[in-house]
């Protein structure tokens, strides 16, 4: 019998990371980081304190969260452990282990912290 291989899980959160980030990456930039407070297309208020605090406490604002942090970390995690061989590096099971160890932990923390903004 052989043995399975678990890469087309990575494979499936790197590339639903990698959509995600080219779709929505420059908007989110855009708009938090210039747009909004500059007051280009909506006044700051918008993204004031309590508005955010109640969309990070509704169901879907948590999945938007979770979302966007989880699959960034993870198409972050795949693409740096399959550049390591392209600076020279030959990822062995440490490497992995650092890379997708530190997506997991920053999901796992990602997860905690939204749940914690209660509902």
């Amino acid at each position: 019998m052989t043995k399975r291989s678990n890469a087309p899980i990575f494979w499936a959160l790197f590339g639903a990371g990698g959509m995600l980030s080219a779709l929505t990456g420059p908007v989110l930039v855009f708009i938090t980081g210039i747009a909004i407070p500059i007051g280009f297309i909506l006044s700051p208020d918008v993204m004031s304190y309590q508005n955010m605090l109640g969309f990070a406490q509704t169901v879907l604002g948590k999945l938007g969260i979770v979302a966007v942090i989880v699959l960034y970390l993870w198409h972050a995690a795949h693409r740096i452990f399959k550049s390591l061989h392209d600076v020279g590096i030959h990822p062995g099971p440490a490497a992995k282990l650092a890379c997708y160890g530190s997506a997991f932990a920053g999901s796992v923390l990602a997860l905690y912290a939204t749940l914690a903004v209660g509902f």
